[in-house]
């Protein structure tokens, strides 16, 4: 993650599964994104990273998928520091070592 990273408090067992519970979508194309995001990622999440994919998942579908293919670009409350680094892990699309892989 990042520096930031570091002084945030990381995510108890409880809070990361509301946050992948909340993240589920209707979109399939959404899910693949968000399963990637927390096989990389879930072990290292911080409250602020929550909170952005949060602000992320009050999107639409389709809004939220427009921004995971880089279609539209983050606007209003959206345009934060927090949002940008979160959306950029979601948008991550190195292949994930076979260890990693989504169930």
């Amino acid at each position: 993650m990042t520096d930031t990273a570091l002084q945030d408090p990381l995510l108890d067992e409880r809070a990361l599964s509301k946050l992948r519970w909340r993240c589920r979508r209707g979109l399939l194309e959404n899910d693949l994104f968000i399963e990637r995001f927390f096989a990389r990622h879930e072990s290292g999440l911080t409250v602020r990273h929550a909170e952005a994919l949060g602000a992320l998942m009050d999107l639409s579908d389709n809004d939220l998928l427009d921004l995971l293919l880089g279609r539209k670009p983050l606007q209003g409350d959206l345009e934060r520091a927090d949002v940008t680094q979160v959306l950029a892990l979601l948008r991550d699309l190195r292949p994930l070592p076979s260890s990693e892989e989504p169930a």
